[in-house]
């Protein structure tokens, strides 16, 4: 029997084994959604919302053993994990208090009697995640995704089956029965049968451009609505007027947050000449002070990869763009899953660096004479999922992230989602949104009613 394995990345160890489910466990996941979506979709708000305040309760109650969970898993530092398990929690409380009001029926005076938009659900959404957040990548769609009535189906990334076994029983748990969210262990070849099933009428995918565009294909070919969230290698902009200490220390944080394993995080460090000496030393400073180990321990502050092959694509990337005359500053060494934190100095645009996404502890510096120059190179990407801009001048700041072409711009923080605003990306980073009013209308039909009197 075909099975998938879960490791702990810090050490290599195998932590539980997970059989891959066939074409029969998936007709009677399929069964089991086919009977329970009419009485989901006829629930009211409230009966929804109960749902979703019971699994944020159960997430609060069980969170030592689920952030546990995660950081066996993906190794991720047990911290971050404790903060992902909350972050879930507040958006499914975030959904249940406002999906009413963002999914009731809206009047439009067209020269009827009465003309409305009714928003309704469509059936079950499958939903495609990765392992780099593998609780929130799934809150952050099932959450409006249930609260408009569908259900759901996840396939997540193989490496954090545990953590997609653990997320269906909460949602067991809190709704009080299956069906409504169901997990399913597959590989690649089934999730085209799934897909076509008449009752599956969406897919959600955050994950490489590669699968973005394989998703794509596939959805397009059974005509089916798609959400892509997909890589990102954002610019973190800091002008010569900015806090240089709190740019370098958010700098940091963004880059080496979750071994820097993120969509969002900055990746292209984006400096003005005047300030790049005084940036770099202070980031450089900071990046000296972080403490690698295993990430169950307290007082470590980086983690480990999740995966060996992952370590070594990025050990790739680096090696390419010091090559073509790009520095090591600081790092640059890795055994096994543990990569040390890294800061490139000299990178152009023609190196692998600049133009890929480096998914790990990897900061590509380059240096710009101006705000037009930071501009022009911050756009020269495949990718817009964030931007950040450092400035003291909030109105250049804001002028500057208007042109920016990016699915988010945050001026003076850091790129991150939040449930109350719509999150996604442009050009290879994909399309649609997730999160706020606009990413819970993403799975509904929006469906026109007339009325004319006699």
């Amino acid at each position: 029997m075909a099975t998938f394995n879960s490791i702990f990345p810090y050490d290599g160890a195998v932590i539980g084994t997970y059989p891959l489910m066939d074409k029969s466990d998936l007709d009677k996941k399929l069964i089991i959604a086919q009977k329970v979506f009419p009485f989901w979709a006829q629930q009211s708000f409230e009966v929804r919302a109960s749902a979703l305040k019971n699994a944020a309760e159960i997430l609060r109650r069980d969170k030592d053993s689920l952030s546990g969970l995660i950081t066996m898993e993906m190794g991720k530092l047990l911290e971050e994990s404790k903060a992902e398990v909350e972050k879930c929690a507040v958006t499914c409380d975030y959904f249940a208090e406002h999906a009413g009001a963002f999914l009731k029926d809206e009047y439009v005076d067209a020269g009827y009697t009465t003309s409305f938009i009714s928003y309704e659900p469509i059936g079950a959404v499958m939903a495609i995640m990765p392992w780099n957040f593998p609780f929130w990548q799934v809150f952050r769609y099932a959450a409006p995704t249930l609260m408009a009535g569908n259900v759901t189906f996840l396939k997540h990334a193989p490496n954090v089956c545990g953590c997609a076994l653990a997320i269906e029983k909460v949602f067991i748990e809190a709704v009080g029965m299956e069906g409504v969210f169901q997990s399913v262990i597959i590989d690649t070849p089934l999730v085209e049968y799934l897909l076509d099933d008449d009752l599956v009428q969406a897919v959600t995918l955050t994950g490489s451009e590669r699968a973005g565009s394989s998703v794509a294909s596939l959805a397009g070919k059974l005509i089916k609505k798609q959400v892509l969230e997909l890589g990102g290698s954002d610019a973190f902009i800091v002008l010569e007027d900015a806090d240089i200490k709190q740019a370098a220390k958010v700098a940091v944080q963004s880059r080496m947050q979750n071994a820097g394993q993120s969509c969002i995080a900055a990746k292209r460090f984006i400096v003005t000449e005047a300030v790049y000496d005084s940036f770099f030393e202070e980031m450089n400073l900071l990046i000296g002070q972080l403490k690698p180990g295993n990430p169950l321990q307290v007082g470590v502050t980086l983690a480990p990869m999740a995966r060996l092959d992952l370590a070594e694509t990025l050990a790739g990337q680096l090696k390419e763009s010091v090559s073509r005359g790009a520095v090591v500053a600081t790092g640059g060494h890795f055994s096994g899953c543990n990569f040390d934190a890294t800061i490139l100095t000299g990178v152009q645009q023609e190196m692998r660096a600049f133009n890929e996404e480096t998914f790990g502890p990897l900061a590509a510096i380059i240096k710009v004479k101006d705000e037009q120059e930071a501009l022009l190179m911050a756009n020269n990407s495949r990718f817009g999922l964030g931007s950040s801009i450092w400035t003291t001048d909030i109105e250049k700041g804001t002028a500057l992230a208007k042109q920016i072409a990016a699915g988010a711009v945050f001026i003076n923080s850091m790129v991150k989602s939040d449930a109350r605003l719509p999150f996604g990306g442009i050009k290879k980073s994909g399309y649609g949104r997730e999160l706020g009013k606009l990413g819970i209308h993403e799975f509904v039909n929006a469906k026109t009613i007339t009325i004319t009197r006699p």
